[in-house]
């Protein structure tokens, strides 16, 4: 049975033990924060966490409590998506793109509404007032600091929506995109809105400013968890996350009209904020925000938001994320997206035996890949093969090494690695795109990348010598040291 909205997370993630509730008030200032990143770089991530009685920035009590690191572990993660195993979702997609599909991760994933198990998920609209309707706030009724947004990290520009699917459509195609944005709160019924250029949003956005049309916004919070999940995930233009989200849960995700705007919202929602962005209007100030990287991006210009209506459901949560120096929660869903999508670069990258983003790489900063090296310079092609891959582009260093290493183990890949590689004969550089987030690159959005190649070499890539075995006892010796560890007194 799949989880409909938050509050029925909430509920499974503390029948599984994992949910702490904090009874006593905390303020939204950066208080919350501080508690969640202590929990969140604990062993496996943490335990989720409900605030009750959580502090206005005025000093006032909320009626709303705040969750927080709802995603931060492997197991809520497999909870929220209905599976024991994260792997088990992409295996699933696997088996449906079994057959002759298009070359390249983006055509095979743009096949998914045409195959017929997903055709059975497309999001429904409902009728008659959705729960995330029961109560409807517009004009002057509006006061967004009644709400417990929180200021996570002391320069913040100042507080910030962090877990919200932020739903926009496609002015020619019609085609509806969901993208998890944050957004800044500059006053009672204004935002800002941090679009990247490289996000299906900001397409959306420019293509309404060549338009000169007013274009309409939903930000919704809550929702049911493989919904916001889906929020996340590097999916093409072309593929509606809702309907994703119905596959993922199979069942499909129930929406609702706006009150205020021409869009579809999820009738589940805890609180939608609804309302509008004039392209012809000028840019505001968005920033700083202490961001996934670890470090605070910079102030800029971003489109601001016009609040027409913020609805809500009887008595909801509002969800929160935190982002940082990791590990934090996003990188639960970052690695939700590395095993669902692995399957899928294998049918169009075949010799990939495993990939893993560690915390520490901030998902695109670092790439660890294990082959089946068939032939001379596989590793080079793999590493280009990856590059063209969507998100995969804004990958900054990739590291290619052989199939019986463990890349989910960082410490094994770079011992192996380090071992292996002669740095002038297996290194290689190349130009493109890079995270709007990345300070370092030499121009904005614009930098080089490293490919490694650390895999063994062969006569053909200039080395003649003889290639050494690793060190790995025998497997009698171990079987008997093992028989006899007990009677050694050694206690690890």
């Amino acid at each position: 049975m799949a989880l409909d909205n938050l509050s029925a997370f909430v509920g499974a993630i503390d029948a599984a033990g994992q949910l702490a509730r904090v009874k006593r008030p905390v303020s939204v200032d950066k208080e919350i924060t501080e508690i969640a990143d202590r929990c969140m770089k604990s062993p496996g991530g943490g335990p989720a966490l409900l605030f009750e009685r959580p502090t206005l920035l005025t000093g006032g009590a909320s009626p709303y409590p705040v969750a927080v690191n709802l995603f931060g572990s492997e197991r809520r993660m497999a909870l929220a998506l209905g599976v024991e195993r994260l792997d088990e979702v992409g295996e699933r997609i696997a088996e449906l793109l079994n057959v002759k599909v298009p070359d390249g991760l983006l055509g095979k994933l743009a096949m998914l509404p045409k195959l017929a198990e997903v055709a059975k998920f497309p999001p429904k609209t409902i009728g008659g007032r959705p729960p995330c309707q029961e109560l409807v706030l517009q004009g002057s009724d509006i006061d967004l600091s009644c709400f417990p947004v929180p200021v996570c990290w002391p320069e913040d520009g100042g507080p910030y929506v962090t877990l919200a699917g932020v739903i926009t459509r496609d002015p020619e195609t019609r085609v509806r995109n969901v993208g998890m944005y944050r957004v800044q709160v500059l006053g009672k019924a204004e935002l800002a809105m941090h679009w990247q250029r490289h996000k299906v949003g900001a397409a959306h956005w420019r293509a309404m400013a060549d338009r000169r049309e007013t274009m309409p916004v939903a930000i919704a919070l809550g929702g049911d968890p493989a919904g916001i999940y889906a929020a996340s995930a590097p999916l093409p233009p072309t593929i509606d996350e809702y309907l994703f989200a119905g596959f993922l849960r199979k069942e499909p995700v129930r929406l609702a009209k706006a009150v205020t705007c021409d869009l579809e919202v999820p009738a589940e929602a805890e609180i939608v904020i609804e309302g509008y962005v004039d392209p012809r209007e000028a840019l505001v100030l968005e920033g700083p925000f202490g961001d996934h990287t670890g470090f605070y991006s910079l102030a800029d210009y971003y489109p601001k938001v016009h609040v027409t209506a913020v609805t809500l459901r009887p008595e909801p949560l509002w969800p929160h994320t935190i982002v940082g120096r990791p590990p934090m929660e996003d990188y639960w869903l970052g690695h939700a997206t590395e095993r669902i999508f692995l399957p899928l670069l294998k049918l169009t990258l075949p010799e990939i035996v495993d990939l893993h983003m560690p915390a520490e790489g901030i998902f695109h900063n670092l790439v660890l890949v294990s082959i089946d090296k068939q032939y001379p310079g596989q590793a080079y092609k793999v590493m280009n093969g990856l590059w063209g891959q969507g998100l995969m582009s804004l990958a900054k260093v990739i590291v290619v090494v052989d199939k019986d290493v463990n890349v989910r183990d960082p410490k094994e890949t770079w011992w192996v690695a380090l071992n292996h590689i002669d740095p002038e004969r297996d290194v290689r550089f190349s130009m493109g795109p890079i995270d709007v987030l990345d300070h370092s690159s030499r121009g904005f959005t614009y930098g080089s990348k490293m490919g490694i190649d650390a895999t063994r070499k062969w006569k053909e890539e200039g080395f003649s010598r003889e290639w050494p075995n690793r060190i790995v006892m025998d497997a009698a010796t171990t079987a008997r040291v093992d028989a006899m560890w007990r009677e050694l007194g050694i206690d690890l």
